[in-house]
């Protein structure tokens, strides 16, 4: 079996880049490196962990807006352990990037006012404009933020 040109494999088995990529390094052979597929890949590491962030953030203002303020006493339960899972979540990305834990303080406006426009759809309640919970990481992550 004829090897492919490592830019070709990239279109053509992305898993066998992978492995030939990680070899090539691993060996040192930095002239078989697919630099330019490597790079982008690597970026998009970056991208895909802020989204994460900005997903799960997002699901927890969603959940905690419900808690709050929806009176559906029976769904309280899913809610609130919807909440606990995603700061776990939360906790475990900041956990393996603590870098981004800056870039989780500027988007928490942001992901709380997409929060609070999905469950305005979804609700007939009124929810506040400003983002009714704390702002700091910590007590985010780690403190049951609703009443009673």
């Amino acid at each position: 079996m004829t090897q492919l040109p490592v830019k070709t494999l990239y279109a053509t088995d992305f898993a066998l880049w992978i492995e030939q990529t990680v070899k090539s390094l691993k060996s040192q052979d930095y002239s078989n490196v697919d630099w330019e597929n490597l790079i982008e890949e690597i970026e998009g590491l970056g991208r895909r962990d802020r989204r994460e962030l900005e997903s799960r953030l997002t699901t927890l203002f969603e959940h905690a807006l419900k808690r709050n303020y929806v009176n559906l006493t029976e769904c309280y339960g899913g809610w609130e352990a919807t909440i606990s899972r995603t700061q776990q979540e939360l906790s475990r990305i900041l956990r393996d990037s603590p870098s981004l834990s800056n870039y989780f303080l500027t988007i928490c406006d942001e992901c709380y006012q997409n929060a609070q426009k999905n469950m305005s759809k979804e609700y007939e309640t009124k929810f506040p404009d400003d983002c009714p919970f704390p702002n700091d990481v910590e007590t985010l992550l780690n403190h049951s933020f609703w009443c009673c």
